[in-house]
């Protein structure tokens, strides 16, 4: 499929397309100038990426925040990385975050990104199945496993009545066959604000077939 390449999305273009404040969008590219320095010393986002930062990370964890549910109150971002989705959404919605992420260098980044952006986000060190769980009302996590083993990690996160945002590629379908294998859930399809073949899958009712 032949793709029209789109030129980068700046600063001002994002807060057109998301109505982000001038104060949001401020610490938003803090955050981004901190992950462009890091980078040079640990491997945080693909390389290429950092071409296009606003549209492929911003831009890609924001679209996360008008489907949060407007009675949440906490956000679970497994395995968060460079903090997208989780820190982004903790700049953007009134909600509480909790960034949970094994590796150690990666943690003092979110820890920093967190202190430079003064945005009040919980970090969690460690593997996803090894640590006690904090149930929260929404649970998102992105480029972090296929589905059926997400949902494994998340119903462990997951607070009763909760919902599960996830960003995905075009292998969704796959995984999607997959995990009902395995699962029950309602689950909605939702198109992707920056990859035309991409998606947010929105998972609630979840529970395990017997």
């Amino acid at each position: 499929m032949f793709h029209v390449k789109q030129p980068p999305l700046d600063a001002a273009g994002f807060a057109t397309v998301t109505a982000a404040t001038p104060a949001q969008v401020e610490r938003l590219a803090a955050y981004l100038d901190l992950l462009n320095r890091w980078q040079h010393r640990i491997n945080l986002v693909g390389p290429a990426t950092l071409a296009d930062p606003w549209r492929r990370h911003v831009l890609d964890s924001a679209q996360l925040v008008p489907l949060i549910p407007a009675a949440a109150e906490s956000l679970v971002d497994l395995g968060s990385g460079a903090g997208f989705p989780g820190l982004v959404v903790a700049i953007l919605a009134d909600v509480r975050v909790t960034l949970v992420e094994s590796d150690a260098r990666k943690a003092a980044f979110l820890a920093e990104a967190a202190r430079i952006t003064a945005t009040r986000a919980a970090i969690r060190v460690g593997r996803i199945e090894s640590l006690s769980p904090e149930p929260a009302d929404v649970v998102t996590a992105r480029a972090l496993a296929p589905l059926p083993k997400l949902l494994e990690y998340a119903v462990k996160w997951l607070a009763p009545n909760g919902v599960c945002l996830f960003p995905k590629g075009r292998a969704v379908a796959g995984e999607l066959t997959a995990a009902e294998r395995t699962w029950k859930m309602r689950r909605a399809l939702l198109p992707s604000q920056t990859d035309s073949e991409a998606a947010i899958l929105r998972i609630d009712g979840i529970s395990r077939r017997a």
